[in-house]
Order: structure tokens, then sequence, then C-alpha cells
């Protein structure tokens, strides 16, 4: 069985999501940058172990990372999922753990990497957004996209109703990739992804329109 380390800096509702779709594998522990976190209450009440590493307690960027990864080896981690954890992750982190790591980030890749997403697509006015789930590589929001979530965006959407309907398709398409990953559906080998034993060209989709 696959064990899953969660990273997280806030609310977790994608923790919850994943916690909630009963996995192949198993979520055997759930790392914050922030005591607060209410992901770590989430984590808590499914009996999940927790660790908290501050960030700020560590001089430098390399040495936080260096931390959590240690943490990671000690839980024998097969794969890392990001969840709303919101720091720039070192490139020697990225390095010990490409085509083990996963993030979903709130735009249709290569579409609008970085921040304020809903913003940027009402200012350009596309008819389409969406979430990504990608494998994380030493360039933000650059590696192997896997599965997209997309939606139409209606004249009255708001950066608010975007952030909460782009919020539903992330609970749907990222336990779905994950169990895709607990399954050898989805494999990274060689520094390509499969998809049944066959190369993933383009990342699927799953639409709500």
């Amino acid at each position: 069985m696959i064990k899953i380390a969660v990273l997280v800096s806030g609310n977790g509702s994608n923790l919850q999501a994943l916690i909630d779709a009963n996995l192949s594998g198993s979520i055997v522990g759930v790392i914050s940058n922030k005591p607060d976190a209410y992901a770590l209450k989430r984590a808590e009440q499914a009996n999940i172990q927790t660790k908290v590493i501050e960030h700020k307690t560590y001089p430098t960027r390399e040495l936080f990372d260096d931390a959590m990864h240690q943490q990671l080896i000690e839980w024998n981690i097969d794969l890392v999922v990001l969840a709303g954890f919101m720091r720039i992750l070192s490139e020697k982190f990225v390095r010990q753990w490409q085509g083990k790591m996963i993030n979903i980030h709130p735009s249709l890749l290569p579409l609008y990497k970085g921040m304020h997403t809903h913003q940027r697509v009402l200012n350009t006015g596309d008819v389409y957004h969406g979430c990504t789930v990608h494998y994380v590589t030493a360039e933000l929001d650059a590696g192997p996209s896997l599965l997209q979530g997309v939606l139409k965006v209606e004249q009255h959407d708001t950066v608010a109703t975007l952030a909460n309907r782009i919020h539903e398709l992330e609970h749907v398409i990222y336990p779905q990739v994950v169990e895709w990953i607990c399954t050898n559906i989805i494999q990274y080998q060689s520094d390509q992804v499969l998809l049944k034993g066959k190369p993933l060209l383009k990342p699927l989709q799953f639409c709500q329109i």
C-alpha cells in the first residue's frame, strides 16, 4: 500500500477530500508549516499523524526543506501531495521527490502560472477556467499535467464565485489522481508519465460545464 504525506498551510479542504475518498493508499502523515492550520485538526480527527515544521524557525529555505525531507523519510513516504502548501520548495527538495510529488493549481496549465489566477481569467475574458493536477518540478507550475477540471466562466462570476467553483472541482479531481497513482494507473518512469502503461501526452479532462 502506497504511503502518502500531505503538506498543508491552511484550511485543508483538499486534505479533507482526500481523507473522505477512502483511497487505496494510506495517508500516514500531514506536515504543516503553520501551527494554527485547521488542516491539522482535520488530520487529527482522522487519526492521522501530524507534524508542525515552522519555516520561520529555519534560517534558510533549504534547511526548512531538509527538515521536511527527514520527516518524510522517517514516515517512509511514497507520494507527497501538496494541498494548499504556501511555500516555494527548494530545487534540492524537488529533485529528491521528483516523480513522487504532485500539486493542484487553480488554472488550466500552462495558462496562468503563479498567483491570482481567477482575477487574471476574468481580466482576460476567458470562456473556460479550471484546475490542474501536475507533478512538481523545479520550474514553478510546469511539471507534467495529469488531469484538469474544466468549467465555463459565467457572466455573473466574480473572483469569489470562481474560487468556490474551482474548489469544488479540485475536490473531485485531486482524489481521483491520487487513487490512479495508488493503483498504478498513472506511473512516473524515466521522467515520463504513463497512463495504463502508455505515455500520457496531454492531461485528461473532467468537464463541469
